[in-house]
């Protein structure tokens, strides 16, 4: 017998259970988001999902109907799941590549809130605007 007599499986390390794992901990801070306003972020990128895994993931929580899309520096692809108060977030770099992939629990995404100071701008622009002679 010889090495090459030997058979070999590669055994996938990650099973459905962390899909399971995850959908219950999605579920743990959607009910807190529910009774207390707590908002959370699960960063997707620093788990270890296979491919599998991760599509198992998107196939479990589907797309609701809100969606939008930010065009900065990067893209950045927004939906609410099919479970609302639960939000995929997709951020990519100016190549396309993705660098952010979130979970995000809460009414709105972060990303979408006007900064303040955004807000004080857009109030002195729209303030000029109106006093200049038309």
């Amino acid at each position: 017998m010889s090495l090459d007599d030997i058979s070999i499986k590669v055994a996938d390390l990650h099973s459905i259970g962390s899909v399971d794992a995850l959908l219950n901990e999605i579920s743990t801070r959607l009910a807190r988001f529910v009774a207390i306003g707590e908002t959370s972020m699960i960063d997707l990128k620093s788990l270890p999902f296979s491919p599998d895994e991760y599509e198992g993931l998107r196939t479990s929580l589907g797309r609701g109907e809100a969606s939008a899309r930010l065009e900065t520096i990067g893209d950045s692809e927004l939906y609410e799941t099919h479970y609302p108060g639960v939000w995929w977030v997709t951020h990519y770099n100016v190549e396309g590549d993705v660098v952010a992939d979130l979970l995000e629990i809460a009414a709105v995404p972060a990303i979408l809130h006007s900064q303040p100071e955004d807000v004080r701008d857009g109030l002195e622009r729209l303030q000029h605007m109106l006093v200049q002679p038309k």
